[in-house]
């Protein structure tokens, strides 16, 4: 199974995606449309139109996986659209959305994240 370091990115897509898509098309659309490596080891969320279904990729760097889920009932709160086609977010909001919960209902505090000095 793979796992989430500290170092890992999460990329959401803002568009919804055909759920058709397998391995080659959800390649192609980290590569083309997000402007990003798909074989970086950072994981790629990707849902259909009404948000009830998620897909994942991520290169665990000796395959790629794709992984889905189905909601029986109810939707992901998924984040609305950012400047681009996708949004970044921590493991932390990664595991909040994919067990339901709405992410603008638990902001980060100020202090809880580290930031880097200013250069």
């Amino acid at each position: 199974m793979f796992g989430l370091g500290p170092a890992t990115k999460i990329y959401l897509g803002t568009e919804p995606v055909d759920m058709r898509k397998g391995f080659e098309g959800l390649f192609g659309l980290v590569r083309d449309q997000f402007g990003q490596d798909p074989l970086s080891g950072h994981l790629f969320l990707f849902s259909n139109r009404t948000h009830t279904r998620l897909k994942a990729l991520v290169w665990d760097g000796s395959g790629l996986w794709v992984c889905a889920k189905r909601l029986e009932r109810g939707r992901f709160h998924w984040p609305q659209k950012s400047e681009g086609r996708t949004v970044s977010m921590r493991p932390e909001e990664l595991a909040m959305l994919v067990n339901g919960m709405d992410l603008a209902q638990a902001p980060p505090r100020r202090n809880w994240h580290r930031r880097a000095p200013a250069a």
